[in-house]
């Protein structure tokens, strides 16, 4: 039986696809976002904007998206996988030729009325054609090394790209989930011990590389390896954030200051306050309950994108909701070891809190795939 007729077997059509929505993730989902709503209105200084404001809008709309993907069956998603991943390739290079620059880096295409960072969506399309290649590929075929060169190449193309913008944290990102989304699929473990003593060499290779003409890193980045390593050393350059982050961390206490109390932000001492390091006005101002409470929440959307995987009837949408799952869980993961100063200062955003359009727009496009694949399980008749 082909894939698209085993799929249209006793799965809810129009209008009733609604109530078959996984209404406890969307409410998770909108819990975090206020949160980040209320973050950016106190970093504002108690105003909607210049970043509340615009942040609601944009959470509006990628609810409005969320809902219209997960109305599209899984099937079609399934079939857009290498469109949508080709599509997604081309924005990477074009930002090469017509790129914005923003901080330094070339990662956006200025669409006029918003800025498109094109290394988000591709997040969502290798987990997308990952999932479709894997549910195409026999199962005996998984751990063949041909068969293993084919996902790791379209994991590599676009963390090439993100690389040249320069944009570590997202490459890592897109190695990381992309890897790890190979091993649940079933890849032999082997692989991946070959990878981790490779990447042990790459790691030397970095390091010595440090001040030739063959230099395997920017300065910058080299200079947060520093920091991560010795904030100490300079606490007053490159080891500026990281610092204001841990008195900041520190002085929110178990209860934190309170609502628009934080003196890190309140007085502009906390770089990027809006944007990379928010999770840390939110443990000043509430504290470790606060910080606790939130990663709670990431914890249940991460629980409910497993189950969605657990409970689904074909393999395409258990691995697209576990690429998903795993792909926030690295987001939030790394952004709060990187405030913490348990991993470099990489420029990766707190998912749903964060101020940004490019990357709350296209989180809600992947949990909508999730939901997607949610509505559209086959199920009893009788339900």
């Amino acid at each position: 039986m082909s894939y698209l007729e085993n799929n249209l077997k006793s799965v809810p059509t129009g209008p009733r696809k609604i109530l078959y929505l996984n209404w406890p993730l969307v409410v998770l989902l909108l819990a975090v976002a206020c949160i980040g709503f209320l973050m950016l209105y106190s970093v504002a200084g108690g105003s909607l904007r210049p970043w509340a404001e615009p942040q609601m809008r944009r959470f509006a709309l990628g609810m409005g998206i969320m809902l219209a993907v997960a109305m599209v069956p899984v099937w079609i998603w399934r079939t857009m996988a290498l469109p949508i991943y080709l599509v997604s390739a081309g924005l990477l290079v074009a930002v090469e030729f017509v790129g914005t620059v923003g901080m330094g880096a070339q990662r956006w295409i200025d669409l006029g009325f918003m800025r498109l960072q094109p290394s988000e969506l591709v997040k969502v399309a290798v987990v997308l054609l990952l999932a479709a290649y894997y549910d195409w590929l026999p199962t005996e075929r998984t751990s063949r090394p041909f068969w293993v060169l084919l996902p790791v190449a379209i994991i590599m193309v676009p963390t090439a790209l993100v690389l040249q913008q320069p944009d570590l944290g997202t490459a890592i990102l897109f190695f990381a989930a992309g890897g790890a989304l190979m091993f649940l699929a079933g890849v032999h473990w082997s692989y991946f011990a070959v990878v981790i003593a490779a990447g042990f060499g790459i790691v030397a290779a970095v390091f010595q590389s440090r001040g030739t003409d063959w230099q395997l890193l920017k300065n910058y980045q080299f200079r947060r390896i520093d920091t991560f390593l010795d904030p100490s050393t300079d606490p007053l350059g490159a080891g500026y954030h990281i610092t204001q982050s841990k008195i900041a961390l520190g002085s929110g206490g178990w209860a934190g200051r309170g609502f628009m109390q934080g003196t890190q932000s309140r007085l502009n001492f906390l770089p990027e306050k809006h944007t990379d390091f928010i999770f840390t006005t939110l443990a000043e101002e509430f504290g470790f309950v606060g910080g606790l409470s939130l990663l709670a929440l990431y914890t249940l959307i991460v629980l409910f994108c497993i189950g969605i995987a657990v409970t689904a009837r074909d393999r395409f949408s258990s691995l697209l909701a576990l690429g998903v799952a795993m792909t926030f869980f690295l987001f939030f993961a790394v952004n709060m070891a990187m405030v913490m100063g348990l991993a470099p200062v990489v420029g990766v955003p707190l998912p749903l809190v964060s101020y940004g359009g490019s990357s709350m727009i296209m989180l809600m496009i992947a949990f909508g795939l999730v939901q997607s694949a949610h509505v559209h399980r086959p199920r009893d008749r009788s339900r």
